[in-house]
């Protein structure tokens, strides 16, 4: 007789799944100028769903669901670290979709649907939980690429978006089903007995390969980065900033447990692909972000370059490589939120600010606008006393102590290529001519959010122990 499933356990997944529910009911009933209460409602579905995934998980290693759903520590600093960076997109796109009469319930709705797919795919035991909880992120996300039905580049962008998603999901699906027939189990750790003792079986590299392009889809790792620079262009910014920042420690998590928590002891045979994606994504990811003109398509690229970083802490594949790539990831999103703010702040109903040329003179305009890029900057750059040094310094330690220092070279080499093009949009914004002297709006509340935003990315550069040890304990 099968056991009862542990409810409890997934308390956080129940909840944010009854409150979306609960929200987008309400939203009928609300006015469209206090639409407002949507956001406060869905930043409070995120405030309590983080209290009860830390009380409920946190310490805790348990499988339940038919052995398909587990609670550990891994799971509690995915979902916190997605929380975080959803609250932080809700409370940047409120200016900017209010000003384009886009102030509906249904971006919120959206976002906290997606946010629920990011958790299921976090505790994922299984390779249905994880599919799952894949394709109910992926529905979210096609949706909120399209959410502003006026524009020509957003639906072009989201139809581009939804082909190639549904080509990885298949592909995806198609390695899952190898595994399956290999192994006859769904579950990822009777997976992992299974690969352990028949490894070399042609059925599991080949599901591998497939599940590894799958992956490597959602990451925008090259050569299936193609959607990237189009969606972030076209999409609405706060969508560019969600799909930018929270489903990348997603996309994590789905590598962490498919890969090396399901097909562990395949590790040579993936670990040499993953290089390989991580090479090309810091080759292609630079040299392309060089020629950009346009911010978001600039900060689409830089993504995949980032990538190129995190892919080489999964190819470290010991556990102070897998915390690096966490610490990595989480750190790029926090930094990455804070880029696409500037480009909100920019931006006016009927102008959207997304050029680089947009930037000329913002110090002049905006100091303290001007000095929140700076950061951010310095921070995906690397500099030192930002937490970007400490990100990619932590991802070299780890390639430097496996004996892959060949990698770690390429990688310091990558970094400086990097820091052209960041440098050349701080150059933009601090030294040429101002193009526009009209000043930038924004209200107290929005300004003191980016304030924190640029505080978390100094002062996690400053005293960057306290999240490297949650990172690497989510291993321990």
């Amino acid at each position: 007789m099968p056991m009862m499933p542990d409810f409890s356990l997934a308390m956080p997944e129940i909840w944010v799944g009854v409150m979306a529910c609960v929200i987008l009911m309400m939203d009928l009933f609300i006015p469209g100028r206090d639409r407002v209460i949507t956001m406060w409602l869905s930043l409070f579905t995120l405030a309590v769903a983080a209290w009860l995934t830390i009380r409920q998980q946190w310490g805790v290693e348990a499988v339940t669901f038919g052995e398909s759903y587990i609670a550990d520590n891994l799971a509690v600093v995915l979902k916190v670290s997605i929380y975080a960076m959803t609250a932080l997109a809700f409370l940047y796109a409120q200016r900017y979709l209010k000003q384009r009469g886009l102030l509906q319930g249904e971006f919120f709705v959206l976002g906290l649907f997606g946010v629920l797919g990011m958790m299921v795919i976090s505790s994922a035991h299984s390779l249905l939980t994880a599919y799952i909880g894949l394709e109910l992120l992926a529905l979210c996300q096609y949706a909120l690429v399209a959410y502003n039905r006026n524009s020509q580049l957003a639906g072009e962008a989201a139809m581009k978006y939804i082909v190639l998603g549904a080509l990885s999901s298949g592909i995806l699906l198609y390695g899952m089903s190898m595994i399956y027939g290999a192994t006859a189990t769904l579950e990822l750790a009777a997976i992992a007995e299974a690969a352990a003792r028949s490894g070399d079986n042609i059925l599991y590299v080949f599901g591998l390969v497939f599940m590894l392009v799958g992956v490597a889809f959602k990451f925008g790792a090259v050569p299936f980065h193609m959607w990237v620079p189009d969606v972030y262009e076209g999409a609405p910014t706060p969508v560019a900033l969600y799909i930018g920042t929270a489903p990348k420690i997603a996309a994590l998590a789905l590598f962490l447990r498919l890969l090396a928590e399901g097909l562990g002891a395949l590790q040579e045979h993936w670990q040499l692909m993953v290089a390989i994606l991580a090479v090309l994504s810091l080759i292609i990811g630079n040299l392309f972000a060089i020629v950009q003109s346009n911010f978001k398509r600039l900060l689409g690229y830089s993504t995949v370059s980032h990538i190129g970083f995190v892919l080489l802490g999964l190819v470290a594949g010991s556990e102070q490589g897998f915390g690096a790539a966490l610490f990595y990831v989480v750190t790029y999103a926090i930094t990455a939120a804070g880029a696409f703010a500037i480009i909100i702040l920019l931006s006016r109903e009927g102008f959207e600010g997304d050029r680089l040329d947009d930037l000329k003179g913002l110090f002049r305009r905006d100091g303290w606008a001007a000095l929140a890029l700076l950061l951010m900057m310095f921070s995906m750059t690397g500099i030192p006393g930002t937490v970007g040094f400490y990100a990619k310094l932590l991802v070299i330690k780890a390639l430097i102590d496996v004996g892959m220092v060949w990698l770690a070279v390429f990688a310091i080499v990558f970094a400086v290529i990097s820091a052209f093009y960041y440098l050349k949009v701080l150059k933009i914004a601090f030294f040429d001519p101002v193009e526009d002297n009209s000043a930038l709006q924004a209200s107290g509340g929005f300004r003191l959010i980016l304030t924190g935003n640029a505080l978390a990315v100094l002062l996690l550069g400053i005293f960057p122990g306290s999240l490297m040890a949650v990172c690497l304990a989510a291993f321990g």
